[in-house]
């Protein structure tokens, strides 16, 4: 029998990891919208996120604007960007195409959807990648064919997962079969879709483990101070706000005593998520910061501390 490893010997050696943090932006779509969103990056920089999800339209219709995006936060900030990228109506060619641009301007994380079928019932191109486990099997093979430049190194792949039923899944049990298929595909983490009852965080997770999934699953918050958001957000993913949280905030009195309601409710489900076992949380700031940072001060994230000076140069080569 062999002897133990000095790892074996010492279960505890690298510790608690820091919780993981990031938010999620979109390309502006007018000068006013730009200049506020870099306001808005500007003050989530400095809480050191490790990474921002930067989305773009349905069917990739504002793609150019998302890597111009991009390619500023690789050029101009510390923060690393992840890309988002859907595959439906395109191509293998096209997407190769478009992962090597990514690549190119220093993206190292991708989180690869399948995307909205066409609106008007049309069928995707033949030939078109139809679903999000064969975009991650492609991102992998031009990792691949690029594994020289990325001095053999790995990009980091992440999908979606759902703590209620998708839209068009037929059961929970499913989608967490879509998420295991996903995982075998070479996805490395999930990030949850929007979640408005604590104990689905949870649920999702029991499931997803009982199943086989081990990447880390992070849940998606959104803060809850947005009436208008919140129902939007629901029709649009088929998720069921809570009709309390509702109730409440259409009956606060005043825009300070809504902000109060939404932050107090978005911090209960990101700690009943931290309690269930997540290894971080994903803030869905809609190009706000205002709600995100209020979310922050009243979580006590355990976060690692690092080097602003990078970040103070490159501000100056911008400048």
């Amino acid at each position: 029998m062999s002897p133990p490893s000095l790892i074996d010997t010492h279960p505890n050696l690298a510790g608690t990891a820091p919780v993981a943090l990031s938010y999620e932006l979109f390309p502006p779509r007018s000068p006013a919208a730009a200049e506020s969103l870099w306001r808005t990056i500007g003050e989530l920089e400095a809480t050191d996120p490790d990474y921002v999800s930067v989305t773009y339209g349905a069917s990739g219709s504002n793609r150019n604007t998302a890597v111009e995006l991009i390619n500023r936060l690789v050029q101009e900030t510390t923060l690393r960007p992840l890309a988002h990228l859907t595959c439906v109506g395109n191509s293998p060619e096209e997407l190769a195409e478009i992962i090597g641009e990514l690549l190119d301007v220093g993206v190292r994380g991708i989180l690869a959807l399948r995307g909205d079928q066409p609106k008007d019932g049309g069928v995707p191109p033949e030939g078109s990648l139809r679903y999000a486990q064969d975009l991650i099997e492609l991102i992998r093979r031009v990792e691949q064919r690029r594994s020289a430049l990325l001095c053999a190194g790995k990009v980091a792949v992440g999908v979606a997962a759902y703590p209620t039923r998708h839209p068009e899944s037929p059961s929970v049990a499913h989608d967490v079969e879509v998420l295991l298929a996903k995982q075998r595909s070479g996805a490395d983490f999930a990030i949850t879709q929007v979640f408005f009852h604590t104990e689905q965080y949870a649920d999702l997770l029991t499931r997803a483990r009982r199943a086989g999934v081990t990447i880390p699953i992070i849940p998606g918050v959104m803060p809850l101070t947005s009436i208008r958001r919140v129902t939007r957000l629901g029709e649009l993913t088929g998720v069921e706000p809570d009709p309390a949280l509702m109730e409440r905030l259409a009956a606060a009195d005043s825009d300070t005593e809504r902000t109060r309601i939404g932050v107090s409710a978005t911090v209960d489900l990101a700690n009943a998520a931290l309690d269930a076992g997540a290894p971080g949380l994903h803030l869905y700031t809609f190009n706000e910061h205002t709600a995100a940072l209020d979310v922050l001060d009243k979580l006590a994230l355990p976060r690692p501390r690092r080097n602003h000076q990078r970040s103070a140069g490159r501000r100056q080569l911008a400048s």
